[in-house]
């Protein structure tokens, strides 16, 4: 009697270790498998629309439809998207917590001296936005004692900054928010300030959207193309590469202009040139 107990101990023993190799060998990752492809965490703010922006709990919009399209299929990368602050955006690829990041960011020097800049994926004008009743703001000429409400480290809070030291005489009044474009776009036809300078698609967009017909749009002139451009971390140049090769690539295909169309209403593409 105590053989049969010792003997069916034993082989409850062996049933348990061949469960666990069992478990062990079909948990491994054979070579190819998603989960040996190396996470791309992509930073955002979540907007301005219809650049990037939320529907239904899910970010979407031009960029993001784009970096998705980028990383489509690759049996090296996963995408993954991060929102968090606009301050966040630059302080996470700093500490490497982000790889990449798309924010409508145009270029600047301090941000090329900084971060990589892949290949544009769309062009996107600055205009001047005031209020239709407003005949004392026809340009830039006018902004002198007029007032704005801006994102610090923005591109048109350092135009608007350096504005500023050129015009100490008479400088336009600065107000720093960390509201989004559509809330600060509100604001300005509310008449709580005097202008807005911003891309002329966001502006375009939330006039249309918010049912702003009370604001008008001034163009701008401008001695470069106001491009748009996924910004990536010091250190993730093998990253750029595969992010130029495929920007391209879409580019030649037609998927960047199929997206421009959808999100924007009309294509708004980089010249070809441009995009190397």
């Amino acid at each position: 009697m105590k053989k049969i107990v010792k003997y069916s101990s034993l082989a409850a023993l062996g049933l348990v270790a061949a469960g666990v190799l069992a478990a062990c060998s079909g948990g491994a990752k054979k070579e190819g498998e998603a989960a040996s492809k190396k996470e791309i965490i992509v930073a955002t703010n979540g907007s301005p629309k219809p650049f990037i922006y939320e529907e239904n709990g899910e970010l979407t919009g031009y960029e993001i439809e784009v970096v998705r399209a980028i990383f489509k299929d690759s049996d090296k990368y996963d995408v993954k998207f991060e929102k968090t602050e606009w301050s966040g955006v630059f302080a996470g690829l700093d500490a490497d917590r982000y790889n990449m990041a798309v924010n409508n960011l145009s270029y600047t020097k301090e941000r090329a001296e900084k971060y990589l800049y892949a290949a544009p994926i769309a062009q996107n004008p600055n205009v001047l936005v005031v209020k239709k009743d407003d005949s004392s703001i026809k340009s830039l000429a006018d902004i002198g004692g007029k007032s704005t409400e801006i994102v610090q480290a923005t591109t048109s809070a350092k135009q608007l900054e350096e504005y500023n030291k050129q015009h100490a005489d008479n400088p336009t009044i600065l107000n720093y928010t960390k509201a989004d474009f559509q809330q600060i776009m509100v604001r300005l036809s509310d008449g709580q300030f005097d202008y807005k300078i911003f891309d002329k698609i966001g502006v375009e967009t939330v006039i249309k959207n918010q049912g702003l017909d009370n604001l008008k749009v001034i163009e701008l002139p401008s001695d470069q193309q106001p491009y748009v451009y996924p910004l990536l971390a010091k250190g993730q140049d093998e990253l750029k590469t595969f992010v130029d090769k495929r920007i391209q690539e879409l580019y030649k295909d037609g998927t960047l202009e199929k997206l421009s169309k959808q999100f924007f209403g009309d294509t708004y593409l980089p010249a070809e040139a441009d995009i190397k």
